[in-house]
């Protein structure tokens, strides 16, 4: 895949090329200028380097368009840090139709997230109710739990001893 993404302010091409060999986890949330939408968006901003100290690169994803990204991100009430991570703007819904994100009804992305690995291969893929949204520090730790090598049970924390 290939998209055009907000970068930090700018407007640049992202493609699944430019991640091979690499962990990377998209998410989608349905639209910008929302309730729900921008807590999420924070949420994963403040746990950036998280993600990345486990090699992760976080990428969102909308089917709003590059300027619309810019224009909300700019809100320094709604988003104190700024969005700092790549958000793409889907306005041709090819990414989200080629993860199976797209909300036929509504014309818009799920709330949904996909773990990729080094290969290229979909290791996590969620769901959530478009009213409900997601922990981005559950989401981390079961990247985490993922990347581990082991049996993780639920609430294994990085570091823990594995089940079996």
């Amino acid at each position: 895949w290939s998209a055009t993404v907000y970068d930090n302010g700018e407007k640049k091409t992202l493609s699944s090329t430019d991640l091979a060999g690499g962990w990377y986890l998209i998410y989608w949330y349905p639209l910008d200028f929302t309730f729900i939408c921008p807590t999420e968006i924070v949420g994963f901003e403040a746990l950036k380097e998280e993600f990345e100290d486990d090699g992760i690169t976080v990428i969102g994803c909308s089917t709003d368009s590059y300027f619309s990204h810019n224009a909300w991100f700019a809100d320094k009430a709604i988003f104190p840090a700024g969005v700092t991570h790549p958000v793409i703007g889907d306005t041709t819904h090819r990414v989200t139709k080629d993860f199976n994100m797209m909300n036929k009804a509504m014309g818009v992305g799920f709330r949904g997230t996909v773990l990729v690995n080094p290969d290229g291969n979909v290791e996590m893929y969620s769901i959530n109710g478009m009213d409900a949204g997601r922990s981005p520090a559950e989401i981390l730790r079961t990247c985490q739990a993922t990347q581990a090598g082991g049996l993780c049970g639920a609430n294994w924390s990085k570091g823990d001893s594995y089940v079996a």
